[in-house]
């Protein structure tokens, strides 16, 4: 069975470092990094008393694991704003979350080489956990200051919406 229907000649895989990233229908700038979407099942176990003595097993609750976002730090305050809608320190007693608007579905998308969109994953009713505005500091290193914000989700989607894109080919000039 071919992997790839609209280019069967491509045998790749995507490869993980041409994405982007976006929310309130924007992208959010100079995100590098983006941790797996996981998911996992509880198993329950159970047996009917004229079961033999092995359990049946059928799926229980559904949980999804917390998606961290990394980037270098820069003037850019989308993520400290976001974070501050669940707890900002200074708001005053009763507002210090936004109850109103501190979830955001997220939409993640993945590219080919030739920067075309390959394949995006929605993501559903997400709101920061833990922020790192600013992160450890040595004058002995040789690193980007990155900043990090870790999201709490309630699901995840792949966009069927998006498809393979035709590749292009490119031929030698005549």
């Amino acid at each position: 069975m071919a992997q790839f229907t609209v280019n069967p000649t491509r045998l790749d895989p995507y490869k993980n470092f041409k994405f982007r990233v976006k929310w309130d229908g924007r992208y959010v700038a100079g995100v590098s990094k983006v941790s797996a979407l996981k998911r996992s099942t509880k198993v329950v176990e159970h047996r009917d008393g004229a079961d033999p003595s092995s359990s049946r097993k059928s799926p229980g609750r559904t949980e999804y694991e917390a998606i961290t976002l990394e980037r270098g730090l820069t003037h850019d305050m989308g993520f400290l704003q976001w974070a501050n809608k669940v707890w900002n320190y200074e708001s005053g007693l009763g507002s210090e979350v936004s109850l109103k608007d501190f979830r955001k579905d997220i939409i993640i998308e993945v590219y080919n080489e030739a920067g075309q969109l390959a394949v995006a994953y929605k993501v559903f009713r997400c709101w920061p956990s833990e922020v790192t505005s600013m992160p450890d500091l040595d004058s002995n290193a040789e690193a980007v200051a990155l900043e990090s914000l870790q999201l709490q989700n309630e699901g995840w989607e792949r966009d069927y919406e998006v498809t393979e894109p035709a590749e292009p080919s490119f031929t030698e000039p005549v």
